[in-house]
């Protein structure tokens, strides 16, 4: 392996981290989003909503960086010989909902639910492809 495949491959290393810290920290907002959703179905406050709410804001800044990571990523692999692009699903995009009632609450929930289930499988696909950029690179 030459400097070039070298670099290039530790340029790829860099970019999944810096992707696994992002839908890491996405996954984190979402569990606590959760968490504070569920207390609110259950009966919460305005204070409960506001925390939810918080929290789901983070989550989706958080997906929004990891989704600018993820295509950096993408434009690494391709300059890593024998590595292929990395097909991960479009991410959830969390919309604020101004409006509160059980229903609504429950919806909520499952969204946050399937927006962390997305996650883990970016996290999961991530997470392989840096073994295997780290295999490529003890040769």
């Amino acid at each position: 392996m030459n400097d070039i495949e070298l670099r290039e491959i530790n340029e790829a290393i860099d970019a999944s981290d810096n992707a696994l810290e992002h839908l890491c920290n996405a996954r984190s907002y979402l569990s606590s989003a959760s968490n504070w959703g569920l207390l609110d179905v259950l009966g919460g406050n305005t204070i409960t909503w506001l925390f939810k709410h918080g929290k789901m804001s983070k989550a989706e800044s958080e997906i929004e960086q990891a989704k600018y990571a993820l295509e950096k990523l993408n434009k690494e692999l391709h300059d890593v010989s024998g590595c292929s692009s990395i097909h991960i699903n479009e991410l959830l995009s969390i919309a604020d909902v101004f409006f509160d009632g059980f229903l609504v609450d429950i919806w909520v929930q499952s969204k946050i639910g399937d927006a962390k289930r997305q996650c883990d499988d970016a996290i999961k696909q991530v997470e392989m492809i840096r073994s295997r950029l780290l295999e490529m690179k003890r040769g």
